[in-house]
């Protein structure tokens, strides 16, 4: 059994580079299915408007991107508020970043590493959704750091809160209703390697960046912002 007094340091299965194509995109299907229910998407669009504002067009860029559905989900918000958008998502998975090119068609994809990717011109937003629990504490610093510097207006981030209740809680709803061996053994382990407030707020302390927000949100997330001084 695992225990959750600190994060987990095991690797996702999603993590290997051996996984076929067609087991990882039914493992996309269902965590879209997983985050429209359980309300990740709705705390993605909370953190995209907070740094939006009152703005009518914006450019936003997602890293570890997935199958594309949380920009569907901002896509699908703007298209609604008639917001113009440019749309970008950054994946190191190649049969993740096929399988996302097919079904969000707006979206500009590259399969690369974010840290090696050369941006032409920085976009306004920068987020990322269930990505920072793949990386060690130290790792995250630097992804913070990087978020700040490539984004013109500010960044947010959708992640888990460890917590017994959400790791039994899911460990079940997957045992009951996933067709995925990857759900069933990353989604768990994904709220294992997910963080505490106060081990992000150590996190923060180490960034220098004084402007950062966190707020938990059902189910078992938080939600983090920053905006830049001149944006404030």
């Amino acid at each position: 059994m695992l225990g959750l007094s600190k994060r987990s340091d095991l690797k996702e299965l999603l993590d290997q580079n051996n996984i076929p194509a067609e087991d990882v995109i039914l493992n996309m299907k269902e965590l879209n299915t997983i985050n429209t229910y359980l309300g990740g998407h709705s705390i993605t669009l909370q953190g995209f408007k907070e740094i939006l504002g009152s703005r009518k067009s914006i450019s936003v860029l997602e890293i570890g991107s997935g199958g594309g559905d949380n920009l569907r989900a901002l896509y699908t918000y703007c298209l609604h508020q008639g917001i113009t958008g440019t749309w970008y998502g950054i994946d190191m998975n190649f049969d993740i970043v096929e399988f996302a090119k097919q079904q969000q068609p707006f979206v500009t994809f590259t399969c690369a590493n974010y840290r090696d990717v050369v941006l032409s011109e920085k976009p306004d937003i920068i987020f990322s959704s269930l990505f920072c629990h793949h990386f060690r504490n130290e790792e995250l610093v630097e992804q913070l750091l990087w978020m700040k510097q490539h984004a013109k207006l500010g960044f947010f981030i959708n992640d888990l809160h460890r917590h017994s209740l959400a790791f039994y809680s899911i460990k079940i709803l997957t045992r009951l209703f996933s067709k995925s061996y990857l759900v069933k053994h990353d989604a768990p382990l994904s709220v294992a390697r997910g963080f505490k407030k106060q081990e992000w707020q150590h996190i923060f302390a180490q960034t220098s960046m004084k402007t950062l927000t966190i707020k938990w949100k059902w189910a078992f997330r938080h939600l983090i912002v920053f905006k830049h001084e001149h944006d404030r």
